[in-house]
């Protein structure tokens, strides 16, 4: 990764920054994680990455985090900073609440992204890669 005289404060940052980064973050550690499965096609490629990607998925995958007690009271405050931030826009493809959710696990992968956190990252990656997995009935 390129080098910056300045470090962004991920505390700084409003939610929906952190999602934005999230969001890039998320999906180059899902394309990735394919393409080490094996997966090449590029059609197969996008079918798979939105298991993974989609908002349903990541709000699924953030109750899961949330319910099961994985999250560290830090992380808990950033996906409801996260979950309560007002876009101002919805995809048509999904309903609010569920959109809310998907930003709230993206806020939380842009922000220990930006915080350095790696180890904790791919925790979180791996965590939430085994839940869509486990969903789909096996690995990918």
């Amino acid at each position: 990764m390129l080098q910056y005289d300045n470090k962004i404060d991920e505390k700084q940052l409003n939610s929906l920054a952190l999602a934005y980064m999230g969001d890039a973050v998320f999906e180059i550690y899902v394309r990735r994680h394919l393409l080490q499965n094996g997966k090449v096609r590029p059609n197969q490629l996008h079918k798979e990455a939105t298991h993974y990607v989609s908002a349903k998925a990541q709000s699924q995958i953030v109750h899961q985090f949330i319910d099961s007690g994985f999250l560290t009271e830090e992380e808990l405050a950033i996906v409801k900073r996260g979950r309560n931030a007002k876009s101002g826009t919805v995809p048509k493809n999904t309903d609010v609440q569920t959109y809310r959710y998907s930003t709230a696990f993206e806020s939380l992968i842009g922000n220990l992204y930006l915080s350095d956190q790696q180890k904790r990252l791919e925790e979180i990656i791996v965590a939430a890669f085994q839940m869509v997995e486990d969903k789909k009935g096996g690995t990918v």
